[in-house]
């Protein structure tokens, strides 16, 4: 029994040794303490090659400057957002980021589209993605308490994310058509 349970061991440790160890890392931020906003623009001034937003409220205009921005500079920038909050909300920033040439569509079929994501370069190795329950507002930086999770370097959860959002999109109006009365 005891040579049994030795060699299981040896093989448990083998298999350890010889999985790749992960190279994923998690950072957190809770407001109002962190800079949850902060974060979210270092993610996007360091994007590549794309971003996706998806956003339940989007009203912080320096979010929405530096989507643009990294529009301007290249990378493929596209944003899913609730189409009551997108309409009714105040100071909403889509029609800013529509009128900068940014590809958005509007969700039209849940009663809240409250998914609040940005996956930035999912097909790269410096893939990340940023969830939790933080919008993308000046009130979930300075007034919430919020939470925000980013997860750099896993690419399964990174495309289980990217797959979420597709699937949101193809459901989705694109925003011209979704804004008609």
């Amino acid at each position: 029994m005891k040579r049994l349970a030795a060699v299981l061991l040896a093989l448990l440790l083998a298999a350890c040794a010889a999985a790749p160890a992960s190279t994923a890392s998690i950072e957190v931020a809770f407001t109002p303490w962190d800079d949850a906003e902060g974060l979210l623009l270092r993610l996007i001034d360091g994007a590549h090659k794309s971003v996706r937003v998806q956003a339940y409220l989007l009203t912080s205009r320096t979010l929405a400057r530096a989507l643009i921005e990294a529009e301007r500079r290249g990378v493929d920038v596209q944003v899913l957002a609730d189409r009551e909050m997108t309409i009714k909300g105040e100071n909403s920033q889509i029609p800013q980021l529509v009128a900068a040439g940014i590809p958005v569509w509007l969700e039209v079929r849940y009663a809240a589209a409250h998914n609040k994501i940005l996956v930035a370069d999912p097909l790269e190795e410096s893939n990340v993605v940023a969830t939790g329950s933080y919008n993308y507002t000046y009130s979930a930086q300075a007034r919430n308490a919020e939470n925000l999770i980013v997860i750099r370097g896993d690419s399964k959860v990174t495309k289980a994310y990217l797959d979420n959002w597709q699937r949101h999109r193809a459901d989705a109006l694109p925003y011209a058509q979704a804004v008609l009365p």
